[in-house]
């Protein structure tokens, strides 16, 4: 499970922010499965290569017919709402080869699983949508969209479609949703955009592999300077 809130800041989007990952082998420890590591500490990242294109990714290639379908009915339930998916979540999520990758590169068995919109249990009007989650369940990643138009992504222990399932049928959870202090707590802001988390969510388990038993001195240039914010100079002189 991850640990505690400790050392996250608060972001822009007035939720603390803090970036939820497994270790990168001996430069970056991890006590459990997945720690929250402070925003401020991780590697700066690129901001111009987000255009929404995937281009760092080979760039998105034809159609999948099913997932259009499924994103197609998801925005329509969302504008009926006021709100509206973000271009560079549909394109990933739509696109032949895009669609799957942060599954295929997770190290820790994450997979695809995109749901229906959810309320925020913090700020009406707002709402989630979960996309990627843990294989058991330890950390779910959600896009946060707002009427203003602003998506960015978070993340929580809790499965909020779980959440308000349990609390229509009656049942007890951990969890009180009527209780915003404790909800504002779960959720943890840690991207501006769907294409910043998944670049770096798929720079840090390709870097796992290299630390693990590969040799990080082979890296391509991009991940050498990402693993170079923590490691020791002599280690790629």
């Amino acid at each position: 499970m991850p640990d505690e809130r400790s050392g996250s800041v608060l972001s822009s989007a007035g939720f603390d922010a803090a970036w939820c990952a497994t270790d990168l082998g001996e430069y970056r420890a991890c006590r459990y499965t997945y720690e929250r590591y402070p925003y401020e500490s991780l590697p700066p990242l690129d901001s111009s290569q987000f255009t929404g294109a995937f281009q760092w990714l080979g760039g998105a290639r034809g159609l999948d017919p099913e997932q259009v379908a499924k994103l197609d009915d998801l925005a329509r339930d969302l504008a009926a709402r006021n709100l509206s998916l973000p271009q560079d979540f549909v394109t990933f999520q739509t696109s032949a080869n895009l669609y799957g990758s942060l599954d295929d590169v997770s190290v820790t068995c994450c997979w695809t699983d995109i749901s229906q919109p959810l309320p925020s249990p913090v700020e009406p009007g707002s709402f989630l949508v979960r996309f990627l989650r843990d294989q058991q369940d330890c950390v779910i990643w959600y896009l946060y969209l707002r009427s203003s138009g602003e998506a960015f992504v978070v993340h929580s222990h809790l499965d909020y479609e779980y959440e308000y399932e349990a609390q229509r049928d009656g049942e007890e959870t951990e969890s009180d949703l009527d209780d915003a202090e404790e909800q504002t707590a779960a959720i943890l802001w840690c991207a501006p955009s769907f294409e910043e988390f998944a670049h770096r969510f798929w720079i840090e388990n390709r870097l796992w592999h290299a630390v693990n038993g590969g040799d990080p001195a082979r890296l391509e240039p991009p991940l050498r300077d990402y693993l170079r914010h923590y490691a020791p100079p002599e280690v790629f002189a």
